[in-house]
C-alpha cells in the first residue's frame, strides 16, 4: 500500500509540473503566463558592423566616406526592415555655414501603434580636438566608439528583429542621426557659445521637428552613445533621469537582472547634451541616453579616447557591445 501511495503521489506531482505555467489573478482566477523568447545578441556580428563603418574612414558629412557609409547603412537596414527612409536635410553649422545631412530610419512593424525608438549617431567628429598631440587636433577621427559602436549594436538588433518576430503589437523604429558631432572646435567653443542655440545634435533636432512620419509618437526612446569601450560605466545620465526616470528604471532594472550591475551603475550621472535632448524637448518622446561616463577621466567626463585619434577599432570591446545589445533586446522583447 505504501508503494502504491508513493506512485500516486509521484504521478500527481508530474502532472502538476507538466502543466502550462500559471500565475494567480488577484480575483482568484488562474491565468496562463506568457513565455517570452528573447533572441541572443551576437557580439561578433555587432563588432563587424563597427569595423565596417571605420573602414570607410572618418564619416564627416559631405565627404566621400560619409556618402559611402550612408549607402551601406541604407542597404544593410533594407535587408531586415519593413521600410527604410533616408531623411535628407540641410541645416547650418556653428559658423553659419550651410551643410547637408542624412538621417536614416529603419521601420519594423509599421502598422503597430505602440512604438519604441532606438537611436544612435552615425557621423564622426571632424576634429580630434582633444588629442594630446596638438598636431592632430584638426584631423578627423574614426569615431569607432563615438558613433560607430551604437550603430553597430543597433544594426545587430535590426538583424535579430528580422530573424525573430517582434511582439505582435509592438513597432520599433531605428533612427541613425547625422550631424551630431559637428560642433565647434574646442579652441573656438567660447567664441561660438550661445545658450539659445544648440550647435550639436543637428540631425536629432531636425528629426524631432519633422519626424519621418507626420505626427509620429513613440512610447519611449533609447539612445546609445559610446557603448563599445573596454571598461564601461553607464550611470543614469542626469537629463535621462530628469525627463524619463521610468525608462531609466526599466532599462537599468533589466541590466541588473541580467547580471550587469557592475557596469550599469544606479548612480546619477552628469548632464550630457546629446541627441536625446531634442527628442525629449521638441518631439516629446521620453528618451534616455546609455552613455559611457567616467568622472575621474582627464578628458572631461568621457573615455580617454573621446575626440582623439585613438577612438579607433583597437579600443572597441566585443563584451561591452554584447552586454548593451543583450539589455536592449530583452527590454524590447519583454515590452
Amino acid at each position: 500500500m505504501k508503494n502504491h501511495l508513493i506512485i500516486i503521489a509521484a504521478l500527481l506531482l508530474l502532472a502538476a509540473c507538466t502543466g502550462k505555467p500559471k500565475t494567480n489573478d488577484p480575483n482568484g482566477k488562474q491565468e496562463t503566463k506568457k513565455t517570452v523568447v528573447v533572441p541572443s545578441f551576437n557580439a561578433d556580428s555587432a563588432y563587424q558592423f563597427v569595423a565596417k563603418q571605420t573602414q570607410f574612414g572618418p564619416r564627416v558629412p559631405e565627404t566621400p566616406a560619409h556618402a559611402a557609409c550612408a549607402e551601406w547603412l541604407t542597404a544593410k537596414l533594407s535587408e531586415w526592415a519593413d521600410t527604410v527612409i533616408v531623411q535628407e536635410f540641410r541645416t547650418r553649422l556653428f559658423n553659419d555655414k550651410g551643410i547637408d545631412g542624412k538621417n536614416i530610419v529603419a521601420v519594423f512593424h509599421p502598422e503597430a501603434k505602440k512604438r519604441i525608438v532606438l537611436c544612435a549617431h552615425w557621423d564622426s567628429r571632424p576634429y580630434a580636438d582633444h588629442d594630446p598631440d596638438e598636431a592632430n587636433t584638426r584631423t578627423p577621427i574614426d569615431g569607432a566608439n563615438d558613433g560607430a559602436s551604437g550603430v553597430g549594436v543597433l544594426l545587430e538588433c535590426a538583424r535579430q528583429f528580422s530573424l525573430q518576430a517582434l511582439p505582435e503589437k509592438l513597432g520599433v523604429d531605428i533612427v541613425l542621426f547625422d550631424l551630431e558631432d559637428y560642433g565647434p572646435h574646442q579652441s573656438e567653443s567660447e567664441r561660438y557659445y550661445d545658450d539659445r542655440v544648440n550647435y550639436w545634435a543637428l540631425g536629432s533636432q531636425h528629426w524631432s521637428k519633422t519626424p519621418h512620419v507626420y505626427g509620429y509618437k513613440a512610447y519611449y526612446g533609447i539612445l546609445l552613445d559610446m557603448v563599445g569601450g573596454a571598461t564601461p560605466n553607464f550611470p543614469k545620465e542626469y537629463y535621462s533621469q530628469s525627463y524619463a526616470a521610468w525608462v531609466c528604471n526599466k532599462v537599468w532594472r533589466k541590466a541588473m537582472d541580467l547580471g550587469y550591475r557592475p557596469y550599469f551603475s544606479n548612480e546619477l550621472g552628469t548632464m550630457i547634451s546629446d541627441d536625446h535632448i531634442p527628442m525629449n524637448q521638441i518631439a516629446g518622446i521620453p528618451t534616455i541616453d546609455i552613455i559611457d561616463l567616467h568622472p575621474e577621466s582627464s578628458n572631461e567626463c568621457f573615455p580617454e579616447v573621446w575626440h582623439t585619434l585613438n577612438d579607433n577599432l583597437e579600443h572597441i570591446d566585443k563584451t561591452t557591445l554584447g552586454m548593451v545589445g543583450d539589455v536592449l533586446l530583452n527590454v524590447v522583447y519583454e515590452e
